[in-house]
Formats: structure tokens, sequence, C-alpha cells
């Protein structure tokens, strides 16, 4: 498997239309989903990861999350790579997707552990042995804040033993684990996981990034990436101060909907979410467009 699955990878926030024939009155707006994956890629970063979290893939339907990955896929043939988030309850639903986006003609997967189940090893191990049946290469999602399963790096150099998985998300918050992962399992490639500690992670050897703010600043987001890897300090450091202030916000419960104010407020549309998520606080819009102002002054 030659794809390391690395780069900036923009977990892509999903556009809604208004439609009262569906749920919650609003149904994935394609076309305009279309056009946002294109400009991120063509801003500079290497590709889109749909139906992740920020992608709001628990709130539509089976049908809807096809066509979105199916969107996606389309969009940026040619332009970059689609890493389709395929996170189930269960392995045979995670399995389920993977075969689909390898059918769609995907370029990789994203896949959490089993989602509503706390997995032990053992049934973590079988979670991604399934996966990889689909073929594609694998990126694991380490996010124990949600899934209270902890990939740690021991278990990870015992997932990175099983075909087609070729890198991992670290979203534990902890950049301690980018060297501990790079000892343990040298042949996955650890992509940064929370953009408030992206700067920290890649200096200390992670090799990609699978964003949530580049839905913002695509450009500026891949020049971060590229000061970090050239070893620019300076200027990296520079430019990450002037955006951390934003980014802060994807490690918040509310990331969804402060990415989506976030790309309202740089004149690219981001509109509403589904339920389970409802609008931001008046105390919080504010304080998004406050950390807006400091991230584009």
């Amino acid at each position: 498997m030659t794809e390391r699955l690395d780069g900036v990878i923009v977990a892509t926030a999903l556009p809604y239309a208004e439609d009262p024939k569906a749920p919650a009155g609003l149904r994935p707006d394609l076309d305009r989903f279309a056009e946002h994956c294109r400009w991120v890629v063509d801003s500079g970063c290497r590709g889109v990861g749909p139906n992740g979290s920020l992608g709001e893939y628990s709130s539509l339907t089976d049908a809807e999350r096809r066509e979105v990955a199916q969107t996606a896929i389309a969009a940026v043939k040619g332009r970059g790579i689609a890493v389709i988030g395929v996170h189930g309850v269960g392995a045979h639903q995670a399995r389920h997707w993977a075969e689909l986006a390898a059918e769609d003609g995907a370029d990789g997967v994203l896949c959490l552990p089993p989602t509503m189940y706390r997995a032990n090893r053992g049934e973590v191990v079988h979670h991604f042995r399934e996966v990889a049946k689909a073929g594609l290469p694998i990126m694991v999602y380490n996010n124990p804040i949600d899934t209270k399963v902890d990939l740690t790096p021991d278990l990870l150099a015992e997932l990175g033993q099983i075909e087609n998985v070729v890198a991992v998300k670290e979203f534990s918050g902890d950049v301690r684990r980018v060297l501990e992962i790079r000892a343990a399992a040298p042949h996955l490639t650890v992509v940064a996981g929370a953009d408030d500690v992206v700067l920290e992670s890649l200096l200390m050897g992670a090799k990609g990034w699978f964003a949530g703010y580049p839905n913002v600043f695509p450009a500026e987001s891949k020049q971060l990436f590229d000061l970090a890897l050239e070893g620019r300090l300076d200027e990296a450091r520079a430019l990450y101060e002037k955006l951390v202030p934003a980014f802060r916000w994807d490690s918040r419960t509310e990331f969804v909907q402060a990415i989506k104010r976030s790309m309202d407020y740089v004149g690219r549309y981001g509109g509403p979410c589904r339920p389970p998520r409802g609008p931001l606080s008046p105390e919080q819009l504010a304080q998004v467009d406050a950390d807006m102002k400091l991230a584009t002054s």
C-alpha cells in the first residue's frame, strides 16, 4: 500500500438547503458541497474527508450519507484525494460503508472504533480487520474523548500490522503521543487531528493534518503545514499564533456550529446544522466572531 494518507485533508463541513420534506426541514445541498470540496483542494489542500463528525454523518440518512461521499469523490477527482468517514456502531456497519466507499472510487477511509460501545482491545482489532477487507487505505481515528476507547501507541502498533492500515488521526490532545506512536509504529503516518495542537504535532513528526478550520482558511492552513514541515519555525509560529484563537473551537463541543459560523464570517456558506446540534448561544456567537476577527486581522 503506497498511499500514506498524509498532507492536509479537510474534514469537510456539509451545507444544507431548506426542504420541508427532508429531516428537520434541511437536505444536504450537494451542488454547494461539491463547489466547496473543489475550492479547498484548489486552494492547496491535498484532499477532502466527508462524512466525519464535522460532516454530521450521524445526522444523515443512509441514502444521504452515500450521496455526500459520492459527491465529494466526483468533485475532487483529478484534483485531490477523497478519504471517506466510515464510522459505524459495529464492525459490520463500518465495513459496509468502507465497501461502498471502495465501490464509489474513494482513495481511503477514516474510521473510528465502534462508536456506541466501549470496545476492548480484541474487539477493536476485530473492528479494523473487518474494515480492512474493503481493500482501501485506512486512517484509524483515535478520539478517546468521544468514543471512550483510547488507541494507545502499543495498540496502534498492533493495528498497524493489519493490511491496509496506513495512518492514524491522533485526537487525544496529548502531543507527546506523536513521538510515542512514531516509536511504537514507525510505519504509520501520524496525522494531527486537533487544529489547536497542529503546529506542535507537526514539529514532533506528524506528516498529515485531518483538519476542521481549513474549511475556513484552506490556503493559510496549507501554508502553515508547509512552513512547519520545512522547519521555518518563526514564520510558522507567527501564522499559528494568529489563527489559533479560532482553531481552539475545533476541540470544543460546539465545533461544528463554530466552524460553520466561521465560514459564514469569511463569506463562505456554513449555514445551520441538523439536530441534535442546535444554534450557538449569543455569547458563543460573539466569541466565535471575536476569535475570527483576531484570525483575519
